[in-house]
């Protein structure tokens, strides 16, 4: 579970300011106004412990958690866009 409460029907973005990676997914999260909660692992230790528990030790970003607890680890746009069920604009 992810360490920090959330709200239910909320995917969240765990990531870092400076990764492109993590720029690149919260932008087609954007661009498709699909709602998510954003969390910076350089600024909250207790989510930078949850990123290592997922992605085998490393601080793999970005970690998208879904609702139901699944997730992806550095998602390509179209492993995001498939798992959101949409068509990349």
């Amino acid at each position: 579970m992810p360490p920090m409460d959330t709200i239910e029907s909320e995917i969240t973005v765990y990531g870092t300011t400076w990764c492109g990676d993590t720029r690149r997914a919260r932008r087609l999260l954007d661009e498709n106004k699909i709602p998510y909660r954003w969390v910076d692992i350089d600024q909250d230790d207790k989510a930078a412990r949850y990123v290592e528990s997922i992605a085998n030790g490393f601080r793999s970003v970005p970690a998208i958690v879904w609702p139901d607890g699944t997730f992806l680890i550095e998602p390509s746009n179209d492993d995001l866009a498939k798992k959101l069920g949409i068509t990349k604009r």
